[in-house]
């Protein structure tokens, strides 16, 4: 199957979803997978800047699943007829098995953490924040549409998992992390 880059259709500030509907550019539902794919490519920069095997592997695991998320949300719920992948609750499983085993062997985070110390920190952290981000937007959206609820479940976790990474990260690469002691 080839795909074409241009489509000739949305040059007037709209996009069609799956199942034809035509939508505007700026509709909550293109702004939700558009940050998901967004996200996509910042864990794409996290997954290129790191050396642990696993973790990159886990996070080839989510940019899958982040294809699956993007592929519900560029479906309209009520006309699409197409089959898409969907989420399933091992999906938010996998997050917190990783997030335990990096909880078992970092130290007890007793401040918050101001992001930075090494590029594959801040970016793991930006990513986080991206995730945030797509979260806010789906829980939106769910108010408005149909939207699985394990899609927020997932988002949810991912910016825990994500954090934890960030320090997962930091201590590999042997970076004391930057705690915030507020000015009082």
């Amino acid at each position: 199957m080839s795909f074409k880059i241009y489509t000739k259709t949305g040059d007037k500030g709209e996009t069609s979803l799956i199942g034809g509907v035509r939508v505007p550019k700026f509709h909550l539902r293109i702004e939700s997978y558009g940050t998901i794919d967004e996200l996509n490519s910042h864990l794409g920069m996290v997954r290129d800047m790191i050396g642990d095997h696993h973790a990159r592997e886990v996070i080839y695991e989510i940019q899958d699943r982040l294809f699956t998320i993007g592929s519900v949300l560029a479906s309209d719920p009520e006309k699409s007829k197409m089959k898409v992948p969907d989420l399933h609750l091992n999906d938010v499983t996998l997050l917190e098995t990783e997030m335990d085993k990096m909880e078992e062997k970092l130290p007890e985070l007793k401040h918050f953490i101001l992001p930075g110390g090494h590029p594959s920190v801040s970016v793991c952290h930006i990513a986080r924040c991206v995730c945030r981000r797509a979260e806010r937007l789906v829980v939106h959206l769910q108010t408005e549409s149909e939207v699985p609820e394990i899609i927020s479940m997932y988002l949810n976790r991912l910016s825990d998992y994500l954090f934890m990474l960030a320090r997962w990260i930091a201590k590999e690469v042997k970076i004391e992390e930057t705690q915030w002691r507020p000015r009082m």
